[in-house]
């Protein structure tokens, strides 16, 4: 019984620490290790978009990301939102418009190329396809695919890390797709043993045939470890051009099985 549990003991102590997605903009190198099962949830969501006398919120629940360890270095990733809530309002027609729908599912795969835990200079490559089983507004209307190439290097305490992006993404009218494509870059940083936080600024070129835009989005967040497996984050994304979402804040919970 005690080698059992010293064994027991010994196994815990090589497990790699918790690495989740969330919550920030870019996406991180490292990889669920083999046999290990994360569940990261979207609690709530609320963005506010406004073009001219026209107001859009959105709000999302149950925003989630189910990620299967295949091997030490390969993972498998299905995302979906149960929930989303659209509220339009034309101050100029005196009109407001109310839509709840679901959201579509993402399927990934995840194949880090240099230390999987993340430490280090961390590698990634993660092709996705999104099907589109949910409804507009929340769901695109059409199927979609990318590839993410995400890569981190950590220096002392601070981590830096970048995310370049490649997508054929659905059209606005949801009848068919273009062409998208950009990056993420930013730092992160312990503030204690247990809170980290993350400053990153994204910037994305839309070529949607309704209208070409290119959207500039910062975002700071905070993470906290409640153990060695769970975590709860918070955060805010700011537009920082017209064609740039106004404002975004989101409350989400990750848990290592």
């Amino acid at each position: 019984r005690k080698e059992q549990e010293i064994l027991s003991c010994l196994s815990a102590q090589e497990r790699r620490d918790l690495c989740p997605d969330r919550p920030g903009l870019g996406t991180p190198a490292c990889t669920v290790d083999e046999g290990d099962i994360v569940l990261e949830i979207g609690i709530g969501d609320w963005t506010r978009d406004r073009e001219g006398p026209v107001r859009t919120d959105t709000i999302a629940a149950g925003d989630a990301l189910l990620r299967v360890g295949l091997t030490s270095s390969l993972e498998v990733q299905v995302g979906w939102t149960a929930v989303g809530r659209v509220r339009e309002r034309d101050r100029a027609l005196g009109t407001v418009t109310t839509r709840t729908q679901t959201g579509d599912v993402t399927i990934a795969l995840r194949q880090n190329l240099r230390n999987p835990d993340g430490s280090g200079f961390a590698v990634a490559a993660m092709p996705y396809a999104t099907l589109p089983v949910g409804g507009r507004p929340i769901g695109a209307g059409d199927w979609s695919a990318g590839l993410l190439l995400p890569a981190s290097v950590e220096l002392g305490g601070v981590s830096l890390g970048v995310t370049p992006q490649i997508a054929a993404a659905a059209d606005e009218d949801g009848k068919g797709r273009h062409l998208v494509y950009g990056a993420t870059a930013g730092v992160g940083f312990g503030v204690t043993d247990r809170v980290s936080m993350a400053v990153e600024l994204a910037a994305v070129r839309d070529r949607d045939p309704a209208g070409h835009a290119t959207e500039l989005l910062g975002r700071i967040s905070a993470g906290g470890q409640v153990g060695a497996d769970s975590q709860w984050d918070v955060g805010a994304n700011i537009g920082l051009n017209e064609a740039s979402t106004d404002a975004q804040v989101y409350l989400g919970f990750v848990q290592r099985f």
